[in-house]
């Protein structure tokens, strides 16, 4: 198993009907955890990338009805050199 996280922001919070179907996801095989952070407008998945791919778990979220903005990247940007 190799196990990738994805993060995405998006523009609208979701709505109930949004999440219940996007919970709905996580029953497919090699989603293994969703979390939203509302203050922040995210969403993190982690899933098995031996099973998935990051194209077919965006296309779950946005089956689901969530309104994707982007896909962040989950390094911080660093420094420039002085």
């Amino acid at each position: 198993m190799t196990t990738v996280d994805i993060l995405f922001s998006y523009n609208t919070p979701p709505t109930e009907l949004a999440v219940s179907a996007l919970a709905g996801a996580k029953e497919v095989y090699g989603i293994r955890s969703l979390s939203f952070d509302h203050p922040a407008c995210t969403l993190r998945i982690e899933y098995d990338a031996t099973r998935l791919t990051a194209a077919a778990v965006t296309k779950l979220v946005l089956q689901a009805g969530i309104d994707i903005a982007a896909e962040l990247s989950l390094i911080p940007p660093q420094p420039a050199p002085e």
